[in-house]
């Protein structure tokens, strides 16, 4: 599509959905649950196109976002006093942990390897050998079956100084739990998670909470078509599940990733930054690959540290606030020096907000 003719389209999609507004006695509140549609929101200048009664608000979609402090001091203890070499995703390396980010880390002499995929920690594994490996688990169901291939290929190919520490997150416990506040109108649901889980497994949203989800493509006209779906679904008070992103997800998800999930992992509890411990939101590993948990591998003991309690990283991540309302925002916290992670992580969406503004027009 041409840029004018996109332009046109977009321009008549908002005035579509600013029309609808006007005739709304109150105010609409949507989260966008992914962190690629918080950049995507940005760099497009949607939040531009509306009055301040269409609310838009992140979600704890950034897995970087919601990993807590305690698994960076974990993973640097790793490093620092057992000799681990540390091998981790790129956005999560610059993370402030209690004493430094694992790059400070880096920087003194510890051995952290950056990946692209789980997969290079099996090399990296073998490079190392008989020093252990840990690869440092973070992410969603769109990252989980990759990390359970890893395991399954390494166990097969007698890799045996491999292990995982594990901080993996999924995302219907948070979402009921976010789902259940009153002044969230619905959701713009996650597009590579639903991938793997599927459009079907978000119907509870609709049937249980009267909250409408539309999933989505990355696209800005992507993001305005879901958006006119949520607020004509809020205004005709018929809350559904639509999938509008057909060619990626299908409604029953990804069978055979689910499969390789189910086979390494179990439901356990997670703790999430910003959301405190949810019953069931996490993955342990099943008995049967138990040896390659870290946490059972080796002793780690850390203590806990707070947080800095000027961040409100964990109260932006579940649209108490925007970033702008820190007081640290654009000061003392910058993409060069960050505070907290939303600030760190390239989907975050203290780092949209400092990239591209989070700007509304007023009512």
């Amino acid at each position: 599509m041409k840029v004018e003719t996109e332009k046109h389209a977009a321009k008549k999609l908002a005035a579509d959905i600013n029309s609808m507004l006007s005739e709304y006695p109150g105010s609409m509140k949507f989260m966008e649950v992914c962190g690629t549609h918080t950049m995507a929101i940005h760099s497009s200048g949607i939040k531009s196109l509306f009055t301040k009664r269409l609310g838009l608000v992140s979600g704890p979609g950034c897995p970087v976002c919601v990993t807590e402090k305690l698994f960076i001091d974990q993973s640097i203890f790793l490093g620092k006093e057992l000799g681990v070499c540390l091998v981790t995703f790129g956005d999560l390396i610059r993370v402030p942990g209690s004493s430094g980010s694992l790059a400070d880390f880096r920087s003194q002499g510890g051995m952290v390897r950056v990946v692209y995929s789980p997969m290079d920690a099996i090399d990296i594994a073998i490079q190392v050998a008989p020093k252990p490996a840990v690869f440092l688990g973070i992410g969603f169901e769109t990252t989980i079956p990759t990390v359970a291939a890893t395991v399954k290929t390494a166990r097969a190919r007698n890799v045996q100084n491999l292990f995982v520490l594990p901080a993996f997150k999924t995302i219907h416990q948070p979402l009921k739990m976010l789902a259940s506040q009153k002044d969230l109108t619905g959701f713009l649901l996650p597009g590579h998670v639903s991938a793997i889980i599927g459009a079907d497994s978000y119907k509870y949203l609709a049937s249980e909470y009267s909250k409408p989800g539309v999933i989505a493509g990355f696209e800005g006209l992507d993001i305005l078509l879901a958006l006119r779906s949520l607020v004509r679904m809020t205004i005709n008070k018929e809350p559904k599940i639509e999938n509008n992103y057909k060619t990626v997800v299908r409604q029953e998800g990804n069978i055979f990733a689910r499969a390789l999930i189910d086979e390494i992992f179990e439901p356990s509890d997670a703790s999430w930054r910003g959301l405190g411990l949810i019953p069931g939101s996490g993955l342990a590993f099943k008995s049967p690959y138990e040896e390659f948990d870290a946490l059972n591998r080796f002793n780690v003991e850390v203590q806990e540290e707070p947080d800095d309690p000027r961040c409100k990283c964990a109260r932006i991540l579940t649209g108490e606030l925007t970033p702008n309302q820190c007081g640290l925002f654009g000061r003392e916290c910058v993409p060069e020096e960050p505070v907290g992670p939303c600030m760190v992580s390239s989907e975050g969406t203290c780092a949209a907000y400092y990239k591209y503004g989070g700007v509304s027009i007023d009512a």
